[in-house]
Parts: structure tokens; C-alpha cells; sequence
């Protein structure tokens, strides 16, 4: 790209022996904190700078590394003998600048992780696969860096191949011959067209699967070019601001005076579902650039990315950068370096988008700031939206969190005064909220007049009358498969993975049992597979098997589904957008439809199970729960047409479900800090996970049991009021046959807290137990 700042990666081989003109401190990409020191030459000292990268030796290999300090003389103590020269530097101008680098240390520093894997984290994402290259010939090495930075133009396409009506030789050719095929088959099916590197990242063997069907004919493939990024292949055509209501008007006003003023100041806009949050948060961007910075949006899921980038590009044209991971290593680096060298200031990305190197940063903004996919769940667990606030405040920008159901931790914030809040009670379009009704399934039973388990009277006649006015219809049900566990009689257990302490899930299409933690597969025809047994039960009821029950319910209807089964990150889009055009009636999903999209036509939605996330042991489970049901209650009658939401529940009399009825997020609030408070959990008191796991059962329990007795031993004086909760079995004791066990330390000072966490880190830095894994995790989310 002309005008680029950054030159494609070339080695430049250092003098032999040459006197060292500067030391320099390097962050390594690899499980070690700390950095390590290393002598530049003479001659490569000009394009050496803080947050340049660097080819350094390391033992045997040469990495890419980060540099952190500089210095024209050596640090004290420094044995000189054993410092290992920079064999090359790569960049003109540094990767990350000042402000990015020290954001980047103090998240490190905060999530206990080390540096240089943060770094790599947050690295262009071409530069995170360069560690592969850099063990080849030099002549190679660069020719394979250079070629990365090329974006690629073709893909190879895969669909069904038009069936033959009435064939039945093309109709026994279409059947599935193993649980791969069918696998293959679901997918082509709920979404007609698939990438085929979508499909190697959803199936194992993806190619070699389509291409013995291909040899049969059931699918066709086509190789063809295809935009540098999907978000722009389309004409989009300009929209025309429209006019705000009271409350839209004063949470922007407030917002845009906040820019206008550069003041550094976090707002939290609370705002129900349709009152026009989006709207909002294009004047903020619109006032943020006519000031001259930059703006980053964050949204939890890549599926709710094409809806904001069109709005966007509506809005303002194609000037921006879209970050996250479900576009190629290419196309995102591409984006990486319009915005490192200024030439967009505009980033729109989920959780990882928080390190983009938007330059001059006015305005951070993050949408649905209360959902958990913002919080990553392994190796460097941060919070995106606790990300999103840090670097706000160190960039001097203003923060705005918006959602309909706050996390508990945000609106106390608020209610502290640390937030200054912004309330939209009503919707832009002057429709009321839905209608909520609570279907209690102990009075009305199970099974309705079609007898499909889990579809009640109300419901049943609910759907048809929607489906009798040529309105959409939402089906809300957070479980995968057909069938969430199986019963042998013969064995009188339920079917478990092999590998972890859960149930296996049966998949009907695809003729399999599966894992949902560790992708283990077995194939499944009605038999047990471990005893050969046919006196099997399928308890329970999936997504895959609640879209079957409607297609077989309603003959007339549309019936298409949305998981991970049949789709993931943006091809979520593809299935949302067939809901969209009017190509479905009813829409069968789990907590993928419940987020932030728009649907005019939509006019019910059917909550078939409120019950499960309740029982979850989690102090959120309750706050979970709440939110999942007013956000999918939300995409009920957002336009002219009036909504209604049936939630289906054992429990009618739970507090939870009395405050979703209502649409009372102030109500849900005040019963969930009283609890918590009692408990001490957030946000009356910080807690930290330390999680460990073991292939052998016996060393993580000794390991869980020394740490335990270590945190106890420390003097009280140094532990304040630092409790310490377990060690105890994780509530999902085996994962990919690794035992695992947790503990929580919890206090209501932050500091004490990390304090004492900061000795354990160091304390198991410097007796690590064999084959032991354990990582710490601040503020965690996920219990399980």
C-alpha cells in the first residue's frame, strides 16, 4: 500500500562481531515473564525505537520479538559476555506507538500475563504467524514475510447440488455416508452457499469430505474471486439521519459535548430494547471526527458486525476498518496498517479490536457492554470492555457503555457516580415493549395439541396465529443438538464423553453423538456405543430437534435455524439475513438471535425453557438469566407491529422471571445487589480464579491442596480481609481428559487482593508442579 510507514519485513544481517552502540530490553512471545536484554549494532541503531519488532536469538531458534527499553549503555549487573546480539530489525517506525504500548504493559501487568504474549496478542495478525517463517532460509524467510502481506483474491465456494424430483437414485445418492458427510450436508442446508474455510474450521477433514461428495454429486464446487473484504462488496445506499427522540437527543448531546470538550469521561447509556442506542452512537462518531480523532466501536459477536458496519457505511462511506476473526490474516492486517498510519481513524471489531492502533483516540464505544463473550476464556483472559474503559481513560477519550441489561458491576458504577448514566426509557419508534407472558408448563403440560414435547398450547396456538397474519415468529432455546443427553437401559447411565464429565449430545442429521467441550464424535443409529444396547432415550430437547418438532407442527411455515452447529461468526449472517428478506417464518436459535438485531417483521417470540441457566452453579446465573430474556423479548415487535413474548417455565414464581415480565431492569438490580451484597461478591468485593487441570488426577488435587496451604500461611497482616474459597473440583470436573479443580480468593480491597495474588504467581513461577497447568483469571466470567 503506498504511503505505508511500515516497509514489508527484510533481514538485514549484522556486521560480524560488531562493538554494541545500544542495549536493549526485549519482550518474547512465549509463556515467560519479564524481558530479556540484548546489544544492538552499530550500523541497525536508526530504526530501532520502543515498540519496533526485532529478530532476536533465542536458545536455538529466532523470534520475533518487541522492543521495551532503550539504552546507550548496558544495566548494571549485566553479565556482558552472555548477551546475544539482534540479528535484524523489521520495521521503519515502531509497530505500536507510546500511548498502544504502555496500554498494553498495564493490561499485563494487570491480568497477571506475560508481556510479550500480550503483545502478540495485540500484533498485526500476519506478524503472529512470522515465528513459523523465521526458521527457514534467510531468502525464503523473507519471500514467505513478504508474501503474507498479500491479500488473497479467490475462495472456493460450496453449495448443494439441485436435487432431481422424484429421482429416487439422486435421493439415496444425497444420504449422508458418515457423521462428517452429514455434518457437511446440515450446514449446505440452513445456509445454501458456505465457504470452504468455513467449513474446515466447523468440520474436521472438511476437504476431503467435500470432495467425496462433490465425486458424488450431492454438492457443487466453485472457485471464484471474491471482495479483499467481505463487508465492502456491497453498495450500500446513503441514509438520512433521522429524528431523534427527547431521550436520544440528551444522551447525544451529552456525548458529543463530552467530545467536543476532550474531556476524559465514561457514560453509561441504558436504554431499552429499539430505543435507538446505534443512532446515538453515529452522532457521537460523526462529532468525534469533525474534531479530528479517532473512534473505536466493540461489539460481543462477529454476527452483529455486518449490521453496524452498515449503518456505518450508510452513514459515513467506506472509511473505516473492520477487526476481527472471521475476515483473513490479510484482510485484517490490511486494516491494521490504514489505521496505524492514520489513513482511517475508524475501527469496528469484536472483543480483540480493543488493541487496534487507532491513532489519536477521541471516542471508545461499546455496544451490548453487559455480554460475556467480551471476556476471554483462555490463555490472556481479559475483559474487552474493561479493556475498552482502561484505554479510554489513558487515551484522555470519552467511553460510552451502552445496553439494555447492564452487567450489575456498570449500573452500580453509575449509581456511584463513576458513570454519569444515560436512560432511554421508550423505543425510537414509539412502539410499546412487547407483551410478556409466562407459560407455566407444571399447569399446561409439556406437550400441546401436536404432542411434541416442550411446545405448549399457548405457544402452539400463538405460532399459528402468526404464522395466519404473514408474521415472524422467534424460537429461543440455548441447547445445540437434537437430544442434550442419551440413556442406555442396559448400562442405566447416561452416555458421557470419554474425555470430560459431561453428557453426550445427539445429533440426529448428522448421526452422531458429540462433545460440546471437546469435539469428541462417535456415530450414533440408536445404539448404545459403548454396550451395543438398542434400548436407548433421548432425554431432553435441542435446537436441531425444537426446529424439527416446528417443521413437523406447522407443515405451512418457513422453519430455518441459527447455532453453531449450522453456522458460526459471520456466517451467522447469511441465516439472519434470509429472516430478514421474509424467506423464513419461524427462526429456531440459541443465545445467537438474542443480540442486538433488528427484525420488523418479527412478532413473537417463544422462550422454550427459562429454567436451565437458573440452576447454574454461578452467583450470575440470575443476572444471566434476566438478561437473556429481555434481550430476545427485545427483538419482538420493534417497528409498527405490536410484539409478544411467551416464556415457557417450571419456576413461574421466580423473582427473575417477575421482573422479565414487567421489563424491570431497576427492580432485577436492586433484588441482585442485595444479594450480593450479603456475599460480598461484585461490585461489592474483587475476586480472582485460580484454575488448574492435570491429566492426572492426583497431582492437580496435591498441587490445588499446596497452594491452598501456601495462601493460608501467609501472615494476616499481608492478607487483609482476602478470603480463600476451595480449592474444590470445577463444576465440570474433566475436560479433553484433564482433571480440574479451582479456587477463588475474594476481598473488598482491591489492592490487598492483588497483592496477594502477586505472590502467588510468583510463588508458582518458582515451583511449577509437573504436568500441572495453572493460570490465574481476574475478575473471572465463566464458572464452569
Amino acid at each position: 500500500m503506498t504511503g505505508s510507514s511500515l516497509r514489508q519485513p527484510e533481514l538485514f544481517a549484522a556486521p560480524e562481531q560488531p562493538a554494541p552502540a545500544l542495549w536493549i530490553e526485549v519482550a518474547i512471545p512465549l509463556p515467560l515473564r519479564g524481558t530479556f536484554t540484548y546489544s544492538v549494532a552499530q550500523g541497525m541503531t536508526r530504526n530501532v525505537a520502543q515498540g519496533g519488532r526485532v529478530v532476536v536469538p533465542f536458545g536455538r531458534q529466532q523470534l520475533v520479538g518487541y522492543v521495551m527499553e532503550s539504552s546507550a549503555t548496558p544495566p548494571r549487573g549485566l553479565d556482558l559476555e552472555r548477551v546475544r546480539p539482534v540479528i535484524s530489525v523489521l520495521d521503519d517506525e515502531p509497530v505500536f506507538d507510546a500511548e498502544l504500548l504502555k496500554f498494553l504493559r498495564e493490561a499485563a501487568d494487570y491480568y497477571f500475563y506475560p508481556l510479550g504474549e500480550v503483545l502478540r496478542t495485540a500484533a498485526p495478525a500476519v506478524d503472529r504467524r512470522e515465528k513459523r517463517a523465521l526458521s527457514k532460509d534467510p531468502r525464503e524467510r523473507a519471500k514467505s514475510l513478504r508474501a503474507r502481506w498479500a491479500s488473497v483474491r479467490e475462495e472456493t465456494f460450496v453449495t448443494l447440488s439441485p436435487r432431481k424430483p422424484g429421482d429416487a437414485a439422486d435421493e439415496s445418492e444425497r444420504k449422508a455416508r458418515g457423521d462428517k458427510q452429514a455434518q457437511v450436508i446440515a450446514i449446505l442446508e440452513a445456509r445454501g452457499e458456505v465457504s470452504l474455510r468455513e467449513l474446515r474450521a466447523q468440520v474436521k477433514s472438511a476437504r476431503e469430505v467435500v470432495e467425496r461428495l462433490a465425486g458424488r454429486g450431492v454438492v457443487t464446487v466453485e472457485r471464484r474471486e471474491i471482495p479483499a473484504d467481505p463487508f465492502f462488496g456491497s453498495v450500500v445506499q446513503k441514509d438520512t439521519p433521522p429524528s431523534l427522540t427527547a431521550a436520544q437527543a440528551a444522551a447525544a448531546e451529552a456525548i458529543v459535548q463530552a467530545v467536543r470538550d476532550h474531556k476524559r469521561e465514561t457514560f453509561l447509556m441504558h436504554g431499552v430494547t429499539g430505543s435507538g442506542k446505534t443512532e446515538v452512537y453515529l452522532r457521537a462518531v460523526d462529532a468525534v471526527q469533525r474534531v479530528g480523532k479517532g473512534a473505536l466501536i466493540l461489539v460481543p459477536e462477529i454476527a452483529l458486525t455486518p449490521q453496524l458496519v452498515g449503518r456505518y457505511r450508510a452513514r459515513f462511506g467506506d472509511d473505516l476498518a473492520v477487526l476481527h476473526s472471521g475476515i483473513k490474516d490479510a484482510e485484517r492486517h490490511a486494516m491494521w496498517r490504514r489505521l496505524h498510519t492514520g489513513e482511517c481513524k475508524v475501527a469496528i471489531g469484536a472483543r480483540s479490536a480493543v488493541f487496534a492502533p487507532v491513532r489519536d483516540l477521541g471516542l471508545v464505544l461499546v455496544d451490548e457492554e453487559h455480554d460475556p463473550s467480551f471476556k476471554q476464556d483462555d490463555n490472556f483472559r481479559y475483559h474487552g470492555r474493561d479493556l475498552a474503559l482502561l484505554r479510554a481513560h489513558r487515551a484522555g477519550a470519552v467511553c460510552v457503555l451502552g445496553s439494555a441489561t447492564p452487567s450489575v458491576e456498570s449500573f452500580y458504577a453509575a449509581q456511584e457516580g463513576r458513570y454519569q448514566l444515560l436512560q432511554l426509557p421508550v423505543r425510537a419508534t414509539s412502539a410499546p415493549l412487547p407483551k410478556v407472558e409466562i407459560v407455566d408448563l407444571r399447569r399446561v403440560g409439556r406437550r400441546g395439541p401436536t404432542g411434541h414435547e416442550l411446545l405448549s398450547l399457548p405457544l402452539v396456538r400463538a405460532i399459528d396465529e402468526c404464522l395466519d397474519r404473514g408474521e415472524q415468529t422467534i424460537l429461543f432455546l440455548n441447547r445445540r443438538g437434537f437430544a442434550p443427553s442419551v440413556r442406555c437401559a442396559a448400562c442405566d447411565k447416561i452416555l458421557e464423553c470419554p474425555s470430560c464429565s459431561v453428557a453426550l449430545v445427539a445429533h440426529r442429521r448428522e448421526g452422531a453423538l458429540r462433545c460440546h467441550y471437546c469435539d469428541f464424535s462417535a456415530p450414533f443409529s440408536g445404539v448404545c456405543f459403548k454396550c451395543q444396547s438398542p434400548d436407548v432415550t433421548l432425554l431432553g430437547v435441542g435446537t436441531e430437534k425444537l426446529e424439527q418438532s416446528i417443521i413437523s407442527a406447522f407443515p405451512r411455515a418457513r422453519v430455518g435455524r441459527l447455532d453453531r452447529d449450522v453456522a458460526s461468526g459471520a456466517g451467522a449472517e447469511v441465516v439472519l439475513d434470509k429472516l430478514r428478506r421474509g424467506e423464513l417464518d419461524v427462526l429456531v436459535g440459541t443465545q445467537m438471535v438474542t443480540k442486538g438485531h433488528d427484525f420488523p417483521r418479527v412478532t413473537l417470540v417463544g422462550v422454550i425453557e427459562a429454567d436451565a441457566a437458573l440452576s447454574l452453579p454461578d452467583f450470575r446465573s440470575c443476572e444471566r438469566t434476566f438478561q437473556l430474556l429481555a434481550q430476545v423479548a427485545g427483538r419482538a415487535g420493534r417497528k409498527d407491529l405490536s410484539g409478544r413474548v411467551l416464556i415457557q417455565t417450571f419456576q413461574p414464581e421466580h423473582p427473575v422471571l417477575f421482573r422479565a415480565r414487567t421489563h424491570d431492569y431497576e427492580g432485577f438490580y436492586a433484588d441482585e445487589v442485595l444479594a450480593r451484597r450479603e456475599l460480598g461478591y461484585p461490585p461489592f468485593g474483587r475476586i480472582a480464579a485460580l484454575k488448574m487441570d492435570s491429566p492426572d488426577e492426583q497431582k492437580v488435587r496435591d498441587f490445588a491442596e499446596h497452594i491452598a496451604a501456601f495462601i493460608r500461611a501467609m501472615p494476616e497482616c499481608e492478607c487483609g480481609d482476602v478470603k480463600l474459597l476451595g480449592p474444590a473440583p470445577s463444576p465440570i470436573e474433566r475436560v479433553r481428559s484433564r482433571t480440574r479443580m479451582q479456587a477463588l480468593l475474594r476481598s473488598t480491597d482491591r489492592p490487598t487482593l492483588r497483592k496477594v495474588v502477586a505472590r502467588l504467581v510468583s510463588h508458582m513461577d518458582a515451583h511449577p508442579a509437573p504436568m500441572v497447568r495453572a493460570v490465574v483469571d481476574v475478575d473471572p466470567i465463566h464458572m464452569l
